[in-house]
């Protein structure tokens, strides 16, 4: 190769280097430049707020609200702090009490009246039931009385001669025996069924006393409830008619 192409690359080699070298100076200085505007702090000043008008309207009416309340609490707070109205509203309380209980007992003396109605009707019919039991054996009882005063005189000797000459047979002695002994049989059942109405009598009776009794005390207790009831309603009606007399307050010195 000649010395003269040798000498054309040496130098387009150097010139490539040296172009090389200032291109990456170049760009480091760019980024050295770059840091530098980054890293310094960029000072911006605020923006002024301006309200809006909801926001003003809305504060607005916000304040007037705790306001009104604030008054309101120290109206009710100064009608706390009044006897009088304490007195007032106590003794409102109390009326409305007063009468609640009166509903209350009202109301339990009505169905404690029910209760002592329906018990009357009960011993009353009961009573009434008693009544005819008695009747109908008083009854079969003076009819066997009367049938054991009939079987006593025809159980007399003459009675019986007499029944036995009726039937003409030829041995009146054996009718007359046969005669008494079924009159005697019908007097002993007359007698002991009359016995058993008796004891039967007795213990109706006995019944019907009890339960008259219970009759008796039940419709005196009825009777003084319809009483207090009359006596109540009058009261209440008495109540009701008086005008009610609100005490005037004394001024405060």
């Amino acid at each position: 190769m000649p010395e003269g192409s040798i000498r054309r690359l040496v130098l387009v080699v150097l010139a490539i280097v040296v172009m090389g070298g200032l291109l990456v100076d170049s760009a480091a200085q760019k980024k050295r430049r770059t840091r530098r505007r980054t890293s310094s702090p960029k000072i911006t000043n605020p923006e002024i707020y301006q309200p809006s008008p909801d926001s003003t309207n809305s504060s607005e009416s916000g304040s007037a609200t705790d306001s009104s309340n604030s008054h309101a609490n120290s109206n009710s707070n100064t009608q706390a702090e009044d006897p009088e109205a304490m007195k007032r509203t106590i003794r409102t309380l109390s009326n409305q009490v007063d009468k609640l209980t009166d509903k209350l007992n009202e109301m339990q003396t009505s169905q404690q009246s029910m209760v002592d109605l329906e018990r009357l009707s009960r011993a009353e019919q009961r009573s009434s039931q008693l009544r005819a039991e008695l009747r109908e054996v008083q009854a079969r009882k003076a009819d066997l009385q009367a049938h054991l005063e009939q079987v006593e005189f025809q159980l007399k000797p003459e009675n019986i001669e007499r029944a036995a000459v009726g039937y003409g047979t030829t041995r009146p002695e054996e009718l007359r025996a046969q005669r008494q002994r079924q009159l005697e049989g019908d007097r002993d059942r007359t007698q002991q069924q009359i016995e058993q109405l008796t004891g039967n009598e007795a213990r109706v009776q006995q019944a019907l006393a009890t339960s008259d009794v219970e009759v008796d005390r039940l419709q005196k207790k009825v009777d003084a409830a319809d009483r207090a009831a009359i006596d109540n309603a009058k009261t209440t009606a008495n109540q009701n008619s008086m005008p009610d007399v609100t005490p005037t307050p004394t001024p405060s010195p």
